[in-house]
């Protein structure tokens, strides 16, 4: 926690800090006309945006492929005024929305890529690319940004610096050998030129109903590490296991014991998680295994404990396998970091989500172990995540995100709309106020 403040006051960007509770509640709502306003070009807007949504949801993309959705996005955010950038982080696009007001710059982040997994829903917009799918919300997380953009350009006369719309690439992992995500974008200067103060992004969430919202201060989740283990014993007659070691036997045991590192070696209040996916070997019933390869994901909210696990992991598979005479590999890759909601942004904005929503529509929900790559964005300014209910009216349960069968309520995406244009104009005008009642420039 300490680095992570230290981090973000050596890059100046840390500019909430300072915004005193009282400043914040009085400038959590917008002026009324402002909200009438943007509430009238929402629903202005309404049917367009389903019909984007739509198209989107036909025609998805894998990482790194969204060129078709990326012309689609440059295209109406050109048509919209907006200063637009193609070809960032490979297909990515980043629309510069300027205010007719002096002020810092804000973003907003969505995520444009696809699935690969067959979808099995049978609505006539279900997917047309064979084996890809919208399976986790980005085509409403894309729609939801650009409604925002359609909405607040209409409005620029009334803004206070600048919206910044970053449509991202590869989310959900990379082809092999490729960069991508937002660390290509952050690599790229993503967040430069204008230097971004603050950054806003969504989640869709099946688990809360449509017209809700979720939150979490501090981290809201997890990082997401991989691994390949492979174990490698000796050949024999299945009738004759003396004369071998048994890598399936072996395996096994590694299994059973590397759960002990969670339940065991780590405090029971820290979360954690460690799973075996996939796991392979050996080649026929009546021959002993000579290896066998095994890959999983480890997934925790505390980076010290995320330091401690391939550690305890090796010396446990060290201990087994020297035990048995085998060998073993063991390969462990860090991937994305705990996505971490910066407190001080997360407390200034709450007022502003409840007021676009509802009181009682804006909940507190625990962290999640998913892991999204949003978490470096959130490394290097302040971020607020929140998650998106899409579990329509009646409905007891909907499929989960990653689901063939996965459908969330399109009323959500007006919903969205509305909640991420207060943030924006809310934090960039919190901002003006700071610097107005303090009497200094804090962005500097």
């Amino acid at each position: 926690m300490v680095s992570r403040m230290v981090k973000f006051i050596s890059w100046g960007l840390l500019i909430f800090i300072c915004l005193r509770p009282e400043l914040a509640a009085g400038q959590a709502a917008l002026n009324p006309k402002l909200v009438q306003a943007i509430d009238l070009e929402i629903e202005k807007n309404r049917a367009e945006m389903i019909k984007i949504r739509r198209f989107l949801h036909m025609n998805p993309e894998l990482g790194n492929r969204e060129l078709e959705t990326a012309k689609l996005i440059a295209s109406k955010l050109s048509s919209l005024g907006l200063e637009v950038k193609t070809g960032v982080a490979g297909t990515g696009v980043v629309g510069l929305l300027r205010g007719a007001l002096p002020g810092p710059t804000v973003a907003l982040r969505a995520d444009m890529d696809a699935l690969p997994i067959q979808e099995l829903n049978t609505f006539p917009y279900r997917s047309l690319n064979p084996g890809v799918m919208h399976a986790c919300g980005h085509d409403l997380h894309t729609t939801i940004a650009l409604g925002a953009a359609m909405v607040l350009s209409t409005v620029k006369d009334k803004i206070r610096g600048q919206v910044k719309f970053i449509f991202q690439p590869a989310e959900e992992g990379l082809p092999p050998g490729e960069e991508g995500g937002a660390a290509l974008m952050i690599k790229e200067g993503v967040l430069d030129n204008p230097p971004v103060r603050a950054i806003f992004a969504l989640h869709v969430w099946p688990e809360l109903e449509t017209g809700t919202a979720g939150y979490a201060s501090g981290y809201l989740m997890a990082s997401s590490d991989n691994f390949i283990l492979i174990v490698e014993g000796k050949s024999a007659h299945a009738a004759r296991p003396q004369e071998g070691i048994d890598a399936v036997v072996l395996a096994a045991e590694v299994i059973t014991n590397l759960q002990t590192i969670i339940s065991r070696a780590l405090d029971p209040v820290e979360p954690a998680v460690l799973t075996i996916g996939k796991i392979q070997g050996g080649t026929k019933a009546n021959i002993i295994a000579e290896k066998v390869e095994m890959e999983g994901t480890v997934r925790t909210l505390n980076e010290s404990v995320r330091e401690k696990i391939p550690v305890l992991m090796e010396n446990v598979i060290r201990g087994i396998t020297k035990s048995y005479g085998a060998s073993y590999s063991f390969r462990y890759e860090r991937g994305t970091p705990p996505l971490y909601n910066h407190p001080d942004l997360v407390q200034a904005m709450l007022p502003v989500l409840e007021g676009a929503l509802g009181p009682d529509r804006v909940v507190a929900v625990k962290p999640q172990m998913v892991a999204e790559d949003f978490a470096l964005l959130a490394e290097k300014v302040p971020a607020f995540m929140y998650l998106l209910g899409v579990k329509g009216p009646g409905q007891t349960s909907v499929a989960p995100l990653h689901s063939p069968y996965f459908n969330p309520d399109e009323r959500a995406i007006p919903v969205g709309i509305r909640a991420m244009c207060h943030l924006v104009l809310s934090a960039l005008e919190q901002q003006a106020a700071l610097k107005g009642t303090t009497g200094s420039d804090h962005l500097r």
